[in-house]
């Protein structure tokens, strides 16, 4: 179990800190957590040391503060800073060779099939950070199928997975109206609205049987799904862009129906559904376009480029996390997409950026006990970078995933 992926040249073959390895040491100038309900408590840790042992994170504390225990190998990173692994939630690049688009709603399907675990498109998604990625079916349709979490870097499919299903994605907007005959968006509406009362009245009968109210349903493999949905054990990813699509978002899917839903994409306009979807508990995970531009035909601003986490942080979305809708904008360029919404207005005081990269995903695909932050007991995910995450110039030189080092640019060659 310690063998590292064969394109991360210099690896050992039992790297410090990973399962059945030695304990590691990492020192670094800055260490960002992401920790704390807040987003302030325990943000940045100057001059930090994280202690990781058999994968997960032992200790975080400032380096004249936490003792390194006995036999542990210690790794003085100098001038460089430490975070969290990044989190992705709409990924569409882990794998391929199926079609998505047969039937408007197909939440039977698994893009988990397909997974390719040494995909280039996988290495690149390491090199620029992502230790966890949402892979998921397209929007030709209006239900795409299920997603599967993943952590790219590692070897195989049984390693890489987190959690099957990751999501079922939904498509509201434009793209399904392409499919077939070229239907509207009232006929999609109630499509979808068909599929989710048939799916979860079919997941309803189950837990009736499960708790002895009930004898067993026949099974329907094309529904199973909807228990999860059900259970919670799972969430809707949306794509909804433009403000009264993700309106329909929050009001049928989290108002209507009850489910966990979020936001993919929230572009353009879509900022003005904030204080609803806050309201609602419904996050938005923002990207891959990060502005809406003055038009005097579509748009009606005061001339100023407006970006869309601003938008939703200023309408009472506390706090905002990132896509990047991959390969749309590559997979690698994830931290970009955070830069971008600094750039255009996201108040960064409290190391939001840091956390929409991060625990805000994570909180979001209910993982957050296990990624999304640098705290003991967590899978050791951790990025060694040159400085500020929210700076594009940064570099990425060393990628933890679960305590292996999955990625060394000085020693593999830099791949992003």
């Amino acid at each position: 179990m310690c063998a590292s992926p064969a394109w991360a040249a210099g690896a050992d073959l039992c790297d410090p800190g990973e399962l059945g390895g030695p304990g590691i040491a990492l020192r670094a100038t800055k260490v960002l957590t992401a920790a704390g309900d807040d987003g302030v408590t325990e943000a940045i840790i100057d001059h930090g040391l994280v202690l990781v042992r058999d994968g997960r994170i032992e200790a975080v504390g400032a380096a004249d503060e936490l003792p390194i225990p006995a036999g542990y190998e210690v790794k003085d990173l100098g001038e460089r800073w430490l975070m969290p692994g990044l989190v992705e939630l709409h990924s569409h690049v882990a794998g391929t060779g199926y079609n998505d688009a047969v039937y408007q709603t197909n939440p039977g399907l698994r893009a988990s099939a397909t997974v390719i675990p040494d995909r280039l498109y996988l290495q690149r998604a390491t090199a620029g950070g992502v230790t966890t990625l949402l892979f998921i079916p397209g929007s030709a349709t209006n239900m795409g199928g299920q997603g599967v979490l993943l952590k790219p870097g590692l070897d195989t499919f049984d390693e890489m997975l987190v959690r099957a299903p990751g999501s079922v994605k939904i498509a509201q907007g434009d793209n399904p109206k392409r499919w077939g005959y070229g239907m509207q968006r009232s006929l999609m509406a109630w499509n979808l609205r068909q599929e989710l009362r048939a799916g979860l009245a079919y997941a309803r009968r189950w837990a009736d049987h499960e708790r002895g109210a009930a004898d067993q349903p026949e099974r329907v493999v094309r529904y199973d799904v909807f228990r999860d949905l059900l259970s919670g054990h799972t969430q809707v990813s949306t794509h909804t862009q433009y403000y009264k699509l993700v309106l329909t978002t929050i009001e049928m899917l989290r108002v209507e129906f009850g489910l966990d839903v979020y936001i993919d994409h929230g572009s353009f306009d879509s900022y003005k559904t904030a204080k609803l979807a806050a309201d609602n508990r419904v996050a938005a995970i923002l990207g891959p376009r990060e502005i809406m531009w003055p038009s005097p035909t579509r748009y009606r601003t005061d001339g100023r480029v407006e970006g869309s986490a601003w938008g939703f942080q200023r309408g009472g979305q506390e706090e905002i996390g990132f896509n990047t809708d991959a390969p749309v904008v590559p997979q690698e360029e994830l931290s970009v997409q955070s830069a971008m919404g600094v750039r255009y207005g996201l108040d960064n005081s409290a190391a939001a950026a840091v956390r929409g990269l991060t625990i805000v995903p994570a909180r979001t695909a209910g993982i957050d006990d296990s990624v999304g932050s640098l705290e003991s007991g967590k899978d050791a995910d951790i990025l060694v970078l040159t400085g500020d995450p929210s700076d594009p110039r940064t570099a990425i030189e060393m990628v933890y995933v679960e305590g292996r080092l999955v990625y060394n640019a000085e020693e593999g060659g830099r791949l992003w």
